[in-house]
């Protein structure tokens, strides 16, 4: 399978039919380390443009004889959201302004202050960047089949754990998975049991954390009838329950020590007693055991266990030190959130893009997966939005903190939101209200993902 492109170089394709003013503005974006492809008839760009194209456009809306409205229209009608950018004449303000409504990312009047045509052009390379990284992982991830649709990820780490995985379950050997809260460790174990020819047998999970101490051992070796007051009839216990196939240990670092010996024992001699009888039950038995810290380095770990499992590990990355899987990972839950439950497609915009980049990720994949959800769920929303209302969740301590440039951005947002709410959708009244030139607004509300037709009365 192909991985995602790694590429990131935007082009940008310039227009304008006179050459001495084309000339010198690519010359101004290539000294800022921008690659430029110069066009002096729109008709050109017309035929080698196509959908997809990691490319912006730059063109003078005065041209003959296909002007750069009618190029715009012709290369928008291809690919909707494609960054397109008008340079003006001030005869042609009204005409710009109304461009903006039609689909145009900005415009810049003549003669333009080059270091705004550049911000500008660089806001535009970064979401067309956002768009073809997009474009990429939706192929990515309708392209996964076997172990890579269940074990998402083209970082090197997650690759390696893809190997391991294979590998280890042809072995039939326990094995133990290393990870933090919420990076995968169940469904590293499922997967190991169902690449494993164990896979027509049961699967048992049991959270050594969450079974109370006096209910251990019947919930690991089952009773017999009247074995103790409230056992009424007989029980089977997990461990008999999961014979022939895999039986998971998650937080195995819980287990009380009792319950230790006793585990070890079933695991040397593939046997068992339930609770209240004599008899002898043979087992088949595979154990993955999951950790969040070594286990031989725990005080209140028997060595003589860890030995017993340690015959292979795998090792779970953090979320944050796998970055570039972020955004894969948080399309493909928001995507199983639509099949399942309904909500609709939105697209990322650049600063979703930057704070799923900035966030910390305490709670790892699991954390993700919660924000990808309500993020699906929730029309009109932001990554940052969600992320400021966070509570954390499970069993995480810290809370990782947005950084500033995110929160400052945020609450821009939610302030010409809201503006846009208040005056229903009336541009004007926003302006008034803001006190913001209509540029600056415009450009505000494309950063944002703002459209004024969805707070019309």
């Amino acid at each position: 399978m192909e991985s995602i492109s790694t590429s990131s170089q935007i082009e940008i394709w310039l227009l304008d039919d006179d050459d001495i003013v084309r000339s010198t503005t690519a010359q101004w974006l290539r000294l800022s380390n921008h690659e430029v492809r110069e066009f002096q008839e729109a008709q050109d760009i017309i035929n080698q443009f196509h959908p997809g194209q990691a490319c912006i456009i730059v063109s003078d809306i005065r041209m003959t004889p296909i002007d750069g409205l009618s190029l715009m229209a012709n290369c928008l009608a291809k690919e909707k959201d494609l960054p397109f950018i008008l340079i003006t004449g001030h005869g042609d303000i009204d005409t710009a302004v109304n461009s903006l409504r039609d689909g145009a990312f900005d415009f810049l009047e003549k003669p333009f202050d080059p270091n705004r045509l550049l911000k500008t052009v660089e806001k535009a390379i970064q979401l067309r960047k956002v768009q073809r990284q997009h474009a990429n992982q939706s192929q990515y991830l309708g392209d996964l089949h076997g172990l890579e649709e269940t074990i998402i990820g083209q970082n090197e780490q997650m690759i390696r754990v893809r190997q391991q995985i294979l590998t280890f379950a042809s072995m039939d050997t326990h094995v133990i998975v290393y990870g933090k809260t919420g990076c995968g460790k169940e469904l590293v174990a499922k997967a190991l049991h169902d690449c494993s020819p164990r896979n027509t047998q049961p699967f048992v999970a049991i959270n050594c954390a969450a079974i109370p101490a006096d209910l251990f051992e019947s919930e690991l070796f089952g009773h017999e009838a009247g074995a103790f007051t409230s056992a009424n009839k007989k029980r089977v216990g997990k461990l008999e329950h999961a014979s022939g196939g895999t039986l998971f240990l998650d937080e195995i670092e819980s287990m009380p020590l009792a319950m230790q010996i006793k585990l070890l024992r079933v695991l040397q001699e593939n046997q068992l007693e339930r609770i209240g009888s004599n008899a002898t039950i043979h087992i088949d038995l595979r154990v993955v055991a999951a950790a969040k810290s070594d286990l031989q380095a725990l005080e209140n770990f028997r060595q003589d266990l860890f030995f017993r499992l340690n015959v292979s590990q795998i090792h779970l990355p953090d979320l944050r030190s796998r970055g570039s899987d972020i955004p894969l990972l948080f399309e493909h839950f928001c995507r199983i959130a639509i099949k399942e439950r309904g909500g609709q497609s939105q697209p990322l915009s650049p600063i979703d893009h930057e704070t799923l980049a900035l966030y910390g990720w305490p709670g790892n994949v699991r954390e993700l997966r919660n924000v990808a959800l309500r993020f699906a769920l929730e029309p009109n929303t932001s990554v940052a939005k969600i992320l400021a209302g966070y509570q954390a969740q499970d069993d995480l301590d810290t809370i990782t903190p947005l950084p500033l440039s995110v929160k400052v951005q945020e609450f821009e947002r939610s302030l010409i939101e809201a503006s846009i709410r208040q005056q229903k959708g009336n541009i004007q009244l926003v302006l008034e209200q803001l006190q913001l030139p209509r540029r600056t607004l415009n450009q505000k509300m494309q950063k944002y993902g703002l459209n004024r037709v969805d707070y019309l009365d």
